[in-house]
């Protein structure tokens, strides 16, 4: 349609009909079932007329059965405005990629982007047209359940592989290519820095911190070209997101000019009565509309009180027509009103959905997510020859996928015992109840005699799928301590011990640091075990990089590298007593951001530049020799930070400007160069303003924000 047709639509609808459009209910109000129906539309007030204009729908998909509900739906609505179908298709639709947190361990924009094109595709045959990705939240706190969700504790490649899966799910031209779906970016804004880790908790910054860290990787995201952005949760400045005006009106669309589609969170908008701002749904429904909510999300405070908010003047209509143009446009971005069915295709979907291609896919993104922590001794990879025990709760377990693997199936996984057999390693299992939190005696039992008699043991933990996710904060992010009980005794009969893990999140893992090899898979997906078989037998070199710190012990969380100078740093001098440290542990991760072994070995020469001096016009270059000082190809990403010596306001220690992976042959070298510009180091100072400030800056390079090369003081005019 043009926008002319669209602006005519608009005055024919009635205010019933628009205030409809800002209405999302789940699939099942639509379904042919009753007592499916029942129940929901009774406890939320709605009537076939409600369902006949509202419009999204959420949580529905399979070919057959959206182009039923749409079909329906056409004939219901008096202007035959076609609905939204919109999901959560986080890391993958059926054919699963690793959680996000995984993904960004792999420092590679293509791999991301290769998740949420795989992702679109089974997703557009099978009915949707939006998808709630990607999360862009900045996290520092391991126990917040969400930072599975997240890509890690960095702004600057937060926003990289954001705006790498933003092109993957909508492409070049979402109106022509119908087997796109749509972006939502979210949670706006700070979900992520939830107070103690606790999810829906508050969150209490000064805007300067806000604007400065939290806000980059949303803007990136939507200058990529999102559709939709979504509320988040928590309070910002003492205001629920769903009704705070300053981040959607100011901030979102006056000065970053985003003119999509804001969404509200699962209930959101009500739950601002829970929050103590809104006395009722009439206060929340007011609140939301003039923040600039344009859809609620699964209540009803639009649909039974903003006609009322309207007649009487507190909201005026254009506020809501503003809304509604806003859904209409999507609808068209997305060609609807011209082909309502869009992508939804059953026999594209027998074949597209977890396809050989999509399922290799996910292989080579799972093992470019797995992070090999430790590796003493070159005990991997395995030795075929060698006797090899295969124990521990992840042995044989499925539950590989993640909590918000939403349509993933754990049929459709191959375990790590399976996947090593098939890679040709003959392992030791043990039979018996292998529970994560509470393993039978008997299975322990057994386990330490298999691991007596072994050269080596692979000893598989982690967490349950539902340790982390949403609702799944943990005050305590060490492992089990059932599985911390098997570690001790199986070491007491055989320190060969390589440790894998399946989790969502940082652990605490000081319990298990005798073992000689650690490797972290994350919930890493559909082909995750076979990946996982890849890297530890070598067939795979990792390659992949912490995208957020793992403590030495829960009492430093929150962790993170791009610190604050303080005025007495602890990186002075950590031995003195008057600095900012504690008393029982160093100020640093056990496993820093940027960190991660592989099976080659990597030399860095000596950092150079070409001038000290830079400005708006003539950038710096900065450049490292890399060589492979092994025998083995591999793949290191090459890291890039910057320190501001002095600012208006303090600035962190070090913050990463540029990267690069880099694969080299056995004895390759090759000369790294990173560009950094007057406007990479801009930052937001007092006055909220983007700038920089003229002076002196160190320049590092090094595989990982602890191990960094000498620094080199450059001047910026």
């Amino acid at each position: 349609m043009e926008q002319s047709q669209l602006t005519d639509l608009l005055g024919q609808m009635t205010l019933d009909e628009k205030i409809g459009q800002l209405l999302q209910i789940t699939g099942d109000f639509y379904s042919d079932k009753a007592e499916e129906r029942t129940g929901p539309m009774t406890q939320l007030g709605l009537d076939e007329d409600d369902l006949a204009n509202a419009g999204t729908v959420l949580g529905v998909t399979g070919a057959e059965e959206c182009r039923k509900i749409q079909t329906a739906y056409m004939k219901r609505n008096r202007l035959h405005i076609p609905t939204l179908f919109m999901g959560d298709v986080i890391h993958g639709f059926r054919t699963i990629f690793p959680i996000p947190l995984g993904l960004a361990s792999s420092w590679d924009e293509s791999a991301a982007e290769t998740m949420a094109r795989v992702s679109a595709h089974e997703a557009s045959v099978s009915g949707l047209f939006v998808t709630f990705s990607p999360m862009v939240d900045l996290v520092r706190d391991a126990r917040w359940g969400r930072v599975m969700e997240s890509t890690g504790e960095d702004p600057y490649l937060n926003g990289k592989l954001a705006a790498a899966m933003v092109h993957g799910y909508q492409g070049d031209d979402l109106l022509a290519d119908t087997t796109r779906v749509a972006a939502c970016v979210k949670h706006f804004a700070a979900y992520g820095a939830a107070v103690a880790g606790r999810d829906y908790n508050t969150v209490d910054m000064s805007e300067r911190q806000l604007r400065d860290m939290y806000l980059p990787g949303y803007k990136t995201a939507i200058d990529a070209g999102a559709k939709l952005v979504m509320t988040s949760f928590n309070t910002v400045d003492g205001v629920p997101a769903s009704g705070n005006r300053h981040l959607f009106r100011d901030i979102l669309r006056r000065e970053w000019g985003f003119d999509g589609v804001v969404i509200s969170d699962f209930g959101a908008v009500k739950e601002m009565i829970s929050h103590g701002v809104a006395a009722d749904e009439r206060d929340a429904a007011k609140l939301a509309i003039k923040a600039g909510v344009d859809i609620e999300m699964m209540t009803v405070c639009y649909l039974r009180h903003l006609k009322d908010l309207i007649v009487s003047g507190e909201v005026p209509e254009q506020v809501l027509d503003e809304s509604v143009m806003r859904i209409l446009e999507l609808k068209n971005d997305l060609g609807l009103f011209e082909n309502p069915l869009r992508g939804a295709d059953a026999e594209a979907e027998r074949t597209v959905v977890m396809s050989k291609q999509h399922r290799d896919a996910a292989r080579r993104v799972a093992e470019e997510s797995m992070v090999l922590l430790k590796n003493d001794d070159a005990t991997l990879p395995l030795d075929a020859s060698r006797k090899i025990a295969l124990l521990g709760p992840a042995a044989k377990s499925t539950d590989l996928l993640g909590a918000w693997s939403w349509k993933g199936q754990e049929d459709d996984v191959a375990a790590l015992d399976v996947s090593l057999r098939e890679a040709g390693i003959q392992v030791s299992t043990v039979d018996g109840d292998f529970d994560y939190l509470q393993p039978s005696d008997q299975a322990v039992e057994e386990a330490v005699r298999v691991a007596k008699d072994a050269d080596v043991v692979v000893l598989a933990l982690g967490e349950p799928s539902y340790m982390s996710g949403e609702a799944s904060s943990r005050s305590d992010i060490r492992l089990p301590q059932a599985q911390l009980d098997l570690f001790k005794a199986v070491a007491a009969v055989n320190d060969r011990i390589i440790v894998t893990l399946f989790n969502g999140r940082p652990l605490d893992l000081s319990d298990i640091q005798s073992a000689k090899a650690i490797v972290e898979a994350w919930f890493p997906g559909t082909e995750g075990g076979r990946a996982l078989a890849d890297v530890l037998t070598g067939a795979v070199n990792p390659s992949a990089k912490l995208t957020m710190s793992f403590p030495v012990s829960v009492g430093q969380v929150p962790i993170y590298y791009n610190v604050d100078n303080t005025g007495r740093p602890y990186e002075n001098d950590p031995e003195g007593k008057y600095v900012s440290k504690y008393l029982d542990v160093s100020n640093y991760a056990a496993y820093p951001f940027g960190f991660g072994l592989s099976y080659s070995k990597f030399e860095y020469g000596e950092v150079k530049v070409e001038d000290h001096e830079f400005d708006a016009d003539n950038p710096l270059k900065v450049s490292v020799e890399l060589r492979n000082v092994s025998e083995r190809e591999g793949t290191e990403i090459v890291q890039c930070y910057v320190h501001d010596l002095v600012g208006e306001v303090v600035r962190p220690i070090k913050q990463l400007k540029g990267y690069e992976r880099v694969t080299l042959a056995a004895g390759e070298s090759r000369t790294v160069t990173f560009t950094i510009t007057e406007e990479d180091v801009r930052y937001v100072h007092a006055d909220y303003e983007l700038d920089s400030d003229p002076g002196d800056f160190d320049v590092m390079v090094g595989p990982n924000s602890r191990d960094l090369s000498k620094a080199i003081r450059v001047h910026l005019f």
